[in-house]
């Protein structure tokens, strides 16, 4: 019998249909159904899956329940921080699962388990992002395999300690400028009222644009300035599924994240080309901030193997550019502005604190080595990395089909460790969980919890534990230092206490404080 193109072309049609579909109902229905049946066999509970939004709807809409009211004067922050999540653990207890459209992800809030995680990090890896998510920040926290390996070990000299010392004079330019704004503020008055969030938004991103890019930081405060817009742009578009595809539709969203990412991308290969030049030319050293180290390493991987493979790209320079800045900025913008509503809430620290703080500096200039000096104020930033964490929640996949404590974890499962849970659960820091004590970390970090675990990983944990936490440590010490130095400071009357959780814990009405000076 004679076969027609005809039939040929619609024989081929209708496998290429068949295909798409098939495709499309094993992601939406048939795929998720399995792993359900799976997850439950293990003893995991949850809502049963449904279809394509699993759990997002309810997620979403208890997310603007919760912003909708502000709290009392509490450090329970958990029902607006993660308010579904909360949810879920307390109706199926904590061997639950959540859907996140159509992926399960196991809720781990055992420490034991936490620990095997973050140290099978071949095994438990990032979940591949949005692709939208690369146009705001891709760089190391997102690598994996070979690439992260390369990119982490050239990084890691910049952030040694002997480094971060050379770098302290240029965080107290910064400090120093927003404390002369707040005198300035006052001037003439006993005291004034100022929304602080913004202040302190500014002094991190200065901090940055100074000790990344060094007498390019003008340039680093306009990058600073797209990667916010970038920011704001990309959690509206994460407040809905996923589709795949969606990045390429010319929305008014995706066309200004298209032209903010390249702007970016042509201020950071600026400043990069400069410092090549001037390192090529054996020119003025590059070592005085975080991108010419970056890039003396660099050079100095290549060179040792003569192989430029071994090096970083450009893109992955400028990648890690934008890291230090949404890394640098906004954690620690939130670590600061939390710590300083805790002591506007607990006086009595405060003085601790102060009296602290004249006890090493009096009123000098801070110093690198007395800044370990200050054990109380260690204490108390701790304790708000505990109670506020930045990082609410940390997330990987498993990508191979792995034992975990008791549990088969199938592939393709994502395990979600709601970090402020963990930080706020009585069974692991006692009945006072929930309320701000410093003195738990008297004896350190390892013996602050009951079980010695990891019950507190405010910066990650294991081999992928935040490479900047040390950089953070100084800015977080030498800003708290100053301030104390300078101003005594309350909670206004008009202060609404509404934590919500964004990239990190922001304060969603700002922080209205009253600053008096010293």
């Amino acid at each position: 019998m004679e076969i027609t193109v005809t039939s040929i072309a619609f024989c081929l049609a209708f496998a290429i249909i068949s295909g798409c579909l098939w495709t499309v109902a094993n992601w939406i229905w048939l795929r998720p159904k399995k792993l359900e049946m799976l997850i439950r066999r293990q003893g995991f509970s949850g809502n049963s899956y449904k279809l394509f939004h699993g759990d997002m709807k309810e997620m979403s809409t208890m997310r603007v329940q919760a912003r909708a009211k502000p709290l009392s004067l509490t450090h329970d922050i958990s029902p607006r921080i993660v308010p579904f999540f909360q949810h879920v653990i307390n109706k199926y207890g904590k061997n639950s699962f959540i859907w996140m459209g159509p992926k399960p992800s196991l809720n781990i809030t055992d420490p034991k388990l936490i620990r095997e995680i973050l140290s099978k990090y071949e095994i438990f890896e990032k979940p591949k992002s949005n692709p939208l998510s690369r146009l705001v920040v891709h760089g190391m926290v997102m690598y994996e395999g070979e690439q992260w390996f390369k990119v982490r070990k050239i990084a890691t000299p910049a952030f040694h300690l002997e480094k971060l010392k050379d770098m302290l004079s240029k965080m107290y330019l910064s400090c120093n400028d927003m404390v002369k704004n707040w005198k300035t503020s006052i001037s003439g008055k006993d005291y004034c009222e100022l929304d602080v969030w913004p202040h302190i938004q500014a002094l991190t991103a200065d901090v940055i644009s100074r000790t990344a890019f060094g007498s390019s930081h003008q340039d680093g405060r306009k990058i600073f300035q797209l990667i916010s817009q970038q920011i704001n742009l990309f959690t509206q578009v994460m407040q809905s599924v996923y589709i795949p595809g969606w990045r390429f539709i010319p929305t008014t969203t995706n066309r200004k994240m298209k032209s903010n990412h390249n702007q970016i991308r042509a201020l950071i290969k600026g400043i990069i080309d400069k410092k090549e030049a001037a390192l090529n030319a054996g020119e003025a050293s590059t070592d005085d901030d975080l991108l010419g180290l970056s890039v003396e390493s660099n050079h100095r991987e290549i060179k040792e193997h003569g192989n430029k493979k071994r090096g970083m790209s450009i893109e992955e320079v400028i990648e890690e550019c934008k890291l230090f800045y949404l890394a640098g900025q906004e954690t620690t913008a939130s670590w600061l502005l939390w710590t300083m509503i805790l002591l506007c809430m607990h006086q009595n620290w405060q003085e601790r604190a102060r009296e602290e703080v004249f006890q090493v500096f009096g009123n000098k200039e801070p110093r690198f080595d007395e800044l370990n000096q200050l054990k109380e104020i260690s204490k108390i930033l701790h304790e708000a990395l505990r109670l506020y964490p930045p990082a609410s929640l940390l997330t990987r996949i498993c990508h191979k089909e792995t034992k975990l404590g008791e549990f088969m974890i199938p592939v393709g499962v994502i395990v979600s460790m709601p970090t402020i849970l963990v930080h706020h659960d009585e069974d692991y820091w006692g009945e006072d969980a929930k309320e701000f004590n410093p003195d738990r970390f008297s004896q350190g970090v390892s013996k602050a919890s009951k079980n010695g675990q990891v019950s507190f990983f405010p910066f990650s944990w294991g081999p992928r534990i935040c490479i900047g936490q040390n950089f953070a440590w100084l800015e977080a010490k030498l800003a708290f230092a100053m301030i104390l130095q300078n101003f005594s400071f309350q909670l206004s009357p008009t202060y609404v206490h509404a934590p919500v959780r964004g990239i990190t814990i922001q304060p969603q009405h700002g922080a209205h404080i009253i600053l008096h000076k010293l």
